[in-house]
């Protein structure tokens, strides 16, 4: 298995120069962001993540996790890396500053996230998961829960878990039937809760899990569903964990990837009852987790990219050190990276990575303009515009994660099938990513569902406008043979959403037969400008100076491949969308 080697070169571009961090430096609180001060950050993660985390990625998906005793055991190869993951301050980068975290923009730390997330997926997930629940405990905690939680979860001295579903309910959360029974200040929760992402372990002193229940005079359905902190171990009275909760794993599963992240079966109250506190309300805990959630997709979505990125990396590797065949003009056997075939597919990986890198990047921008702007009518703006994007960074970027770890297996030949080369890894670990959080089937019902039809396509005719005035200078610069085809493909796509709105109420399938189309229509048409974009900055830069010339250079070329090679696929989709949502439901559910 290839090692991993941070793009840094690419996520500075993406940070500095493309998505303006000088503009996000100057929103209050933080202020003391630089140029410089990124570099540095993302030099000492690439080193960190290289040279520490990466090296754990095969052999602990070869050693797994399992349960014994009513603990989980983790795989021996983890042993003592969130420790000094913790002490190299990495969880904290982002985190509030009143609770102890270093208040670096959302921007900056999506890099290192990523960089955690392509060194080892498993490993990655347990501070993904914890930043869910600071999320959640941040909106809509109480001030002393705040104070209680927060500054543990942030500096990753504890972690946190969400526990939405059970073996019945799947994503169907109306179907929930765990129990909270109030009991003096605080509830029993009682219950089972499955795909429980770093359940337990013993890397940190404390887990803080955020459950969902049903308290027993709340209504049927997602409207009687209340949220709960339960720790693992409870509080004593000096804030630090006592007494051993009553909930445990039962068992991990045995999944097709991501072998060392356990995903754990907890029980609640099998005893005499989990403690539990409410967050906030009664039966407003749906609305609450969904915080939680959409910071989560969102990072999932990265975690496509990450994948994808590593799976390049092992790839370009393979095929610069495979020699077979010979190549046009070379009268010697070549290394198949000079075939023009394995060319087509590094391409691919590469250009599409670097698409959903850049979609992924954007929404986070975005979050740092909501979350720290002094003006209303601008935090509003970039709430619109993360709403919009949380499903498109979801789903296209985890489909192309899955297709760039494919791509990769095809590279490498029949070594590719062969585990001990890692590129079966990454495609096993890649497949739960249109999954988890949410299927992307669900995304693109949540696209048209809740954001197009809830505004009439305002949101979105709102981000389609502000994609082609970012294009308007590419003719100045000669760059109309990228620019022309990404603005007819936003075309495209307000014809789709014209068609939607006028169809919406005349078929009741049509809404589901559509969804997936027009979700991979909008967010490859989205990425493609979002490219462009890159590329104006890329020429700018060229016709400046020369310093980052072979940078530059690359990057125009890589996005005139996925312009020409990517984003045709958008017209099939929209054919699909106008037209074959016809067919869908034609065969008769008997005749499968």
């Amino acid at each position: 298995m290839t090692n991993y080697t941070a793009p840094l070169d690419e996520m500075n571009f993406l940070v500095n120069d493309v998505l303006g961090m000088a503009n996000i430096a100057a929103l209050p609180g933080y202020e003391e962001c630089s140029t410089e001060l990124i570099e540095a950050i993302y030099g000492e993660a690439g080193r960190y993540f290289s040279q520490v985390i990466a090296p754990t990625n095969q052999s602990a998906d070869s050693e797994g996790c399992r349960v014994e005793d009513g603990a989980v055991v983790s795989a021996p190869s983890l042993d003592g890396i969130y420790k000094g993951f913790v002490e190299g301050g990495w969880p904290a980068l982002t985190g509030d500053p009143q609770f102890d975290g270093q208040g670096m923009p959302h921007l900056v730390g999506v890099g290192v996230e990523e960089m955690c997330q392509s060194a080892n997926l498993s490993f990655s997930l347990l501070p993904l998961l914890t930043k869910g629940v600071i999320t959640a405990l941040e909106r809509f905690a109480s001030d002393e829960q705040k104070a209680a939680y927060l500054p543990q979860l942030i500096s990753g001295e504890w972690t946190g878990t969400m526990n939405l579903t059970e073996s019945q309910a799947g994503s169907d959360l109306a179907a929930v039937r765990a129990k909270a029974v109030p009991v003096n200040d605080h509830f029993l929760i009682s219950g089972q809760k499955i795909f429980i992402t770093w359940g337990d372990h013993s890397y940190t002193d404390n887990i803080v899990h955020l459950v969902l229940a049903r308290t027993p005079d709340a209504p049927e359905g997602v409207k009687g569903i209340s949220l709960f902190i339960v720790p693992k171990f409870i509080l004593d009275a000096d804030g630090k964990p006592g007494k051993r909760n009553d909930v445990y794993p039962v068992s991990v599963e045995h999944k097709m990837g991501i072998h060392a992240s356990p995903t754990c079966v907890l029980s609640f109250g099998d005893n005499e009852g989990a403690v539990g506190y409410l967050i906030g309300r009664e039966n407003e805990g749906l609305s609450y987790m969904f915080a939680m959630m959409n910071h989560a997709r969102l990072a999932v979505g990265l975690q496509g990219v990450a994948i994808a990125e590593r799976a390049y990396q092992q790839a370009v590797s393979y095929a610069r050190d495979r020699v077979q065949g010979n190549a046009p003009g070379q009268p010697e056997r070549v290394a198949i990276i000079h075939h023009s075939e394995v060319r087509r597919m590094l391409m691919l990986m590469k250009s599409q990575t670097e698409a959903a890198r850049i979609l992924s990047y954007s929404a986070f921008a975005h979050w740092d303009f909501f979350s720290h702007s002094s003006d209303a009518d601008t935090r509003a703006y970039h709430q619109r515009r993360i709403d919009i994007l949380t499903p498109l960074v979801k789903a296209l970027s985890t489909e192309v994660g899955n297709e760039v770890a494919y791509i990769g297996v095809q590279v490498h030949g029949g070594m590719g099938f062969i585990e001990e080369t890692g590129a079966a890894q990454y495609m096993r670990d890649a497949r739960i990513l249109p999954i988890y959080e949410g299927t992307n089937g669900i995304q693109a019902l949540d696209l048209i569902g809740r954001k197009l039809l809830r505004d009439q396509g305002a949101a979105a005719s709102e981000l389609l406008a502000d994609l082609k005035q970012d294009l308007q200078c590419a003719n100045d610069l000669g760059l109309e043979h990228l620019a022309q085809p990404a603005l007819l493909s936003l075309d495209l796509c307000e014809q789709a959403i014209d068609f939607i709105l006028e169809q919406a109420r005349s078929d009741p399938h049509f809404i589901g037969a559509v969804a997936f189309d027009f979700l991979l229509l909008v967010s490859t048409s989205v990425a493609a400008s979002l490219m462009v974009k890159s590329a104006i900055i890329a020429q700018q830069q060229l016709n400046a100076s020369s310093i980052k010339a072979p940078f530059n250079k690359t990057k125009l070329a890589t996005v005139q491949f996925y312009i020409e090679n990517v984003l045709p696929r958008t017209e099939t989709y929209y054919r699909s969308l106008k037209s074959g949502h016809v067919s869908t439901m034609a065969v008769d559910a008997d005749a499968f």
